[in-house]
């Protein structure tokens, strides 16, 4: 057999070699781009792919797995305050418009980021500062309609846009931290207020009824000392005893009473004066002149009007 010359070998190798260069394989969810002589050739799918060599080269890849791009915007709300607000976009290149998202984009990251920026500072404006947390769904859903209808013609299919951050100025936010304590506090002394004013009342009812109940035993209390008395001079005008020296002696004898319960207890402070052993008599004596004169004015009253 005839051995091979170095030239031989060294076309063999450049032949392996060229022909190597076209096969290539493309990974799952990847796309690839074929180009002849500068001119788009056709797409290639996830497998192993040939290519023509030399003539046809990849352009290109494209990744049609679902991508993020986050975007940070400073804007002004209604009332005047400066807010930073990080939109997270999501989206995914058509399998179908793959020509159109890879040529009729120069960069499709900053062909978003301008739709964004145009939205937010479109919509975030028109709102007060508490409205922006509030409606922040509505800006996010302000978004992926205005990216969605932009974006559909270069084959970009936006699923989802979220306005994951709202970041006022540090004195804005403490001054909301600030606002948001006095309410509590307002609240609070209001819940305060309410607690001892349901005190006070009832205090005050549980005074008024305990008034009224003493009352009602002080009356009762002395309702039956009057029936007492009365029972009293009864059995004593059956012995003879009228009821103006009836009248004397229960006085006098509730007095003694009172002197002897001042005597059993030690630590009492009450005084009564005068305590001479001839007080009872003077009083009685005072009492029965009393009466007697009392009588008489009764009886000459009487005569004055009979006349």
């Amino acid at each position: 057999m005839e051995m091979l010359n170095p030239f031989s070998i060294a076309l063999i190798g450049v032949v392996l070699i060229i022909a190597a260069s076209g096969i290539f394989t493309v990974r799952q969810q990847t796309a690839v781009l074929i180009e002849r002589f500068g001119k788009f050739q056709s797409v290639r799918n996830a497998g192993f792919q040939i290519k023509v060599p030399i003539i046809d080269r990849i352009a290109g890849k494209v990744n049609l797995r679902i991508q993020q791009l986050d975007v940070v915007i400073e804007t002004k709300t209604f009332d005047d305050v400066f807010v930073k607000l990080k939109v997270s976009v999501q989206y995914l290149i058509l399998k179908d418009k793959i020509y159109e998202a890879y040529y009729k984009l120069q960069d499709p990251d900053d062909q978003i980021t301008a739709y964004v920026f145009d939205v937010v500072r479109a919509e975030v404006p028109k709102m007060k500062l508490d409205d922006v947390f509030v409606r922040k769904d509505d800006i996010a859903i302000a978004i992926r309609s205005e990216l969605s209808e932009a974006m559909k013609e270069y084959g970009y299919s936006i699923i989802k846009a979220l306005v994951t951050d709202i970041d006022p100025d540090q004195l804005v936010k403490i001054s909301m931290n600030r606002i948001n304590a006095a309410e509590r506090e307002k609240i609070a002394a209001e819940y305060e207020g309410e607690s001892e004013r349901i005190k006070i009342v009832a205090k005050a009812t549980a005074e008024a009824e305990s008034k009224r109940l003493q009352g009602m035993g002080i009356a009762d209390q002395r309702r039956e000392i009057a029936r007492g008395l009365e029972e009293s001079v009864n059995v004593l005008n059956e012995v003879g005893i009228n009821s103006q020296e009836a009248s004397a002696l229960i006085v006098v004898t509730q007095h003694y009473d009172t002197l002897q319960a001042m005597g059993e207890n030690a630590n009492s402070n009450l005084i009564m004066l005068p305590n001479s052993p001839t007080a009872g008599s003077d009083m009685l004596g005072q009492m029965v002149a009393s009466f007697a004169a009392s009588q008489q004015l009764g009886e000459s009253m009487k005569k004055a009007k009979g006349k």
